[in-house]
């Protein structure tokens, strides 16, 4: 059983108690802010509450914890430590589109942008949003996303940019970054960033959804199953420019993924900045291990610095 999938089998064993688990709550200072001031469009029955659990299996020497049934979403804002660049970038998880890996690639990612006065908001969205038999690696790589974790990203682009002045954010200095699942959403926002899925709430929605720059690191589902690109990441030459990470020994998702929209991207005249490893597998984050492609962050700091998110 693949590595990233076997780590999700055990964190949602327990699913049967799910009413026993408590929903995820951000560290002590933080405060979640929910997208939608109702029910959110396009919204399907969850299995149960939302909750979240922490599993035994290690990755990098830490457990994973995992958010399942997540039908009110949120996004945590962090501030940046020490001088603020004005940069902000929204942090999407992944997780099969069935749970949010909240910590490996959520909240210790906000530590990496933070820690660089970057502001960091991150986004709980909407899952589970396809069903999946974790007994078998048989999701098709050229499924369609569920609209209602498109709708979260595209609200939550429009939020931050509603509220870049109180926030001290430069409104033209908003990325993203993505992880598995999360990494198609951040091709997902590159590409269908011009009109919203849903009808308009209020004035966040009259903000551009557009990111200014992207990073997509291990991001599935962007291939079919033919190598030929995902019809629903139709780029053009406004795509933000992108950072790609990608393991050529990625068995989740597979190289061919990075590989195809790498190619898209450039076709399109992009600016564009891949990153392939021999090793390295998926779901690392930004936890450190003696493989190199676990200090991929060094090159997405110089990367930001070379397109003007951040100071030389």
């Amino acid at each position: 059983m693949k590595l990233w999938i076997m780590v999700l089998c055990l964190l949602l064993a327990c699913a049967g108690a799910q009413a026993a688990e408590t929903a995820w709550q951000p560290s002590a200072g933080h405060v979640e802010l929910p997208l939608w001031p109702g029910t959110p469009p396009d919204m399907k029955p969850m299995p149960g509450p939302e909750y979240a659990k922490t599993g035994t299996t290690l990755l990098a020497g830490k457990t994973v914890t995992a958010v399942s049934n997540v039908s009110r979403p949120t996004m945590t804002v962090y501030a940046p430590q020490g001088k603020n660049t004005g940069a902000a970038v929204v942090v999407i998880p992944g997780g099969g589109f069935e749970i949010l890996a909240i910590d490996l690639e959520g909240t210790e990612i906000c530590d990496w942008l933070t820690a660089r006065g970057i502001t960091c908001v991150l986004l709980k969205y909407r899952v589970p949003g396809a069903p999946y038999d974790w007994h078998c690696d048989c999701r098709p790589h050229n499924f369609q996303v569920p609209t209602m974790a498109l709708e979260d990203v595209q609200r939550t682009m429009g939020l931050v940019r509603l509220h870049a002045k109180a926030w001290h954010i430069d409104p033209n200095k908003i990325g993203v970054v993505g992880f598995s699942a999360g990494g198609f959403l951040v091709a997902e926002i590159s590409t269908h960033f011009d009109k919203r899925l849903y009808k308009p709430v209020d004035a966040a929605d009259q903000e551009s959804a557009r990111p200014d720059f992207a990073m997509a690191i291990y991001p599935g589902h962007l291939a079919h199953d033919d190598g030929t690109l995902n019809k629903n990441v139709p780029v053009t030459r406004d795509t933000p420019p992108t950072f790609i990470v990608q393991a050529e020994n990625d068995d989740v998702d597979g190289v061919q993924q990075a590989l195809t929209y790498f190619a898209a991207l450039k076709a399109a005249d992009v600016p564009t900045e891949m990153h392939l490893y021999a090793q390295g597998g998926h779901a690392f984050g930004v936890r450190r291990t003696n493989l190199p492609i676990t200090r991929w962050t060094d090159l997405a700091d110089a990367w930001m610095r070379t397109i003007g998110v951040l100071s030389p």
